[in-house]
C-alpha cells in the first residue's frame, strides 16, 4: 500500500525580486519521519485547487510562519506598520481548514496554523500577548541560538481526558514558546486541550471532527525525533492519516 499524502500549504514570500511558495524544511521532515507520510507542498493559490487537494490528500498540516494572519480576517484592529502578512496564504488556508474538516481529512495546526484554525472557526487573536494584562511574554529571544530559541520555555496543563493527555501520559508538559500572537476568543466548536500557566489557550481540538483535528501553539516539529511527546503527536496524526487513506482505497 502506498504511503499516505499530507498536504502542507506554503507561504508566498518575496526572495530577491521573485516570488516563491515555500515551506520550512523542519515541517517537511516531521511529516516524512515522525508521521511516516509523503509531504506534498500546496502553493498559496487561494481556493482555486481546493477541491483537488481535498480529493488527493489524506491529511493537511498547517505550519508556523513568520507572517501573521491579517487582522481583518477576524475583525481585529489594524496591525502595526511593517507587520509581515501573507494574504495569499490566508486566502488558501482559511477555507482549506474548514473544507478539510468537513471532508473528514485529519488536520494538524502548528503556531500560525493553530491561529489559522482558530480564525477559520470564528475565533479572534491577540496580536501582542506581551501587552495584554495578566499574560506572559511568549516570544523567543532572537539573539540566542536556535536551540535556545526553540528550547523548553514554560509548562502547559493538558485537559484531563483529552487527546494530548493520553499521548503524553501526564497532565503537565513543558513546551517551547516562539510566538507573539495568541487566542483571544476561541472559535466555535473548538475544545481546549492545553493552557499555559497564564491561562492562554495553547492547544485545542475540533469537537465535531470525524478524524484527528488538533492544533498547538508551540513547535513540536522542532527536532521532533528527539522529543517523545512531539514524536507521539506526529505519530498520532500519521496514524489518523493512514486510516483515512485506507478507507479511500477500499
Amino acid at each position: 500500500m502506498r504511503k499516505p499524502v499530507i498536504g502542507i500549504p506554503a507561504d508566498r514570500r518575496l526572495l530577491g525580486q521573485h516570488w516563491f511558495h515555500c515551506v520550512g524544511e523542519k515541517y517537511i521532515a516531521a511529516v516524512a519521519q515522525a508521521a511516516d507520510a509523503v509531504p506534498v507542498l500546496l502553493p498559496a493559490l487561494g481556493e482555486r485547487h481546493l477541491r483537488d487537494w481535498l480529493d488527493s490528500c489524506d491529511g493537511i498540516l498547517f505550519t508556523g510562519s513568520a507572517s501573521n494572519v491579517e487582522p481583518q480576517r477576524y475583525q481585529g484592529p489594524a496591525a502595526d506598520p511593517g507587520t509581515l502578512h501573507d494574504p495569499e496564504r490566508d486566502a488558501t488556508t482559511l477555507p482549506l481548514v474548514t473544507g478539510a474538516v468537513q471532508a473528514g481529512l485529519p488536520v494538524f495546526g502548528i503556531c500560525r496554523g493553530f491561529q489559522e484554525m482558530n480564525v477559520a472557526f470564528g475565533g479572534t487573536l491577540h496580536q501582542k500577548l506581551h501587552e495584554q494584562p495578566g499574560l506572559l511574554d511568549h516570544r523567543e529571544d532572537k539573539t540566542q541560538p536556535l536551540d535556545l530559541q526553540y528550547g523548553p520555555a514554560h509548562e502547559v496543563e493538558l485537559t484531563e481526558g483529552g487527546t494530548l493527555e493520553r499521548l503524553a501520559g501526564a497532565r503537565h508538559v513543558t513546551v517551547n514558546s516562539v510566538h507573539s500572537q495568541g487566542v483571544a476568543s476561541l472559535g466555535r466548536g473548538l475544545a481546549v486541550e492545553a493552557r499555559a500557566v497564564d491561562g492562554l489557550v495553547e492547544a485545542f481540538r475540533v469537537e465535531s471532527a470525524p478524524a484527528f483535528a488538533l492544533a498547538v501553539q508551540w513547535h513540536p516539529e522542532w527536532k521532533v525525533m528527539d522529543n517523545p511527546f512531539s514524536r507521539a503527536l506526529f505519530a498520532e496524526f500519521g496514524r489518523s492519516v493512514r486510516e483515512r487513506a485506507g478507507r479511500r482505497v477500499r
